[in-house]
């Protein structure tokens, strides 16, 4: 692995890349701009929650405090249609428009962790995934 990343930056900022890149294309499989807001939110929350190995590694206290990672950041496209999907949620009716957008993109990213900490304790890749988009849904409804 030294051959590749001769030091430990370089490996970090090689993961850092690789996890950007897989929540883009997570948000492309998800096909967010398509069907009513809720159902496109859910779509995503299920693409993110398969990413639930490389992301806790990239939360991981230990590293949060070293990372210097290119791209962290700054907002992505997919960080936008994040934002995009969320507004026409509020528009449309769905989303409780007491709740701003950063609000909301920090519950889904909080309820993820928690969906991803239960798996770690025992609980079934089903069960987790099932009561993360259950408590989504109703903390976000209008």
């Amino acid at each position: 692995m030294h051959r590749y990343f001769p030091e430990r930056i370089d490996l970090l900022r090689a993961l850092g890349t690789d996890v950007l890149e897989k929540v883009a294309a997570a948000t492309e499989r998800a096909r967010i701009e398509e069907s009513p807001a809720p159902a496109a939110l859910e779509r995503l929350c299920q693409e993110l929650f398969e990413l639930g190995s490389a992301l806790t590694l990239v939360f991981d206290e230990s590293l949060v405090a070293t990372w210097k990672w290119e791209g962290w950041e700054e907002e992505t496209a997919a960080d936008r249609a994040l934002a995009r999907l969320i507004d026409r949620g509020r528009t449309e009716g769905d989303f409780d428009d007491g709740l701003d957008t950063d609000w909301i993109v920090q519950v889904l990213w909080s309820l993820l962790y928690v969906a991803w900490q239960r798996t770690r304790d025992g609980g079934t890749k089903h069960e987790a995934l099932t009561l993360c988009l259950r408590t989504l849904r109703k903390a976000i409804s209008s």
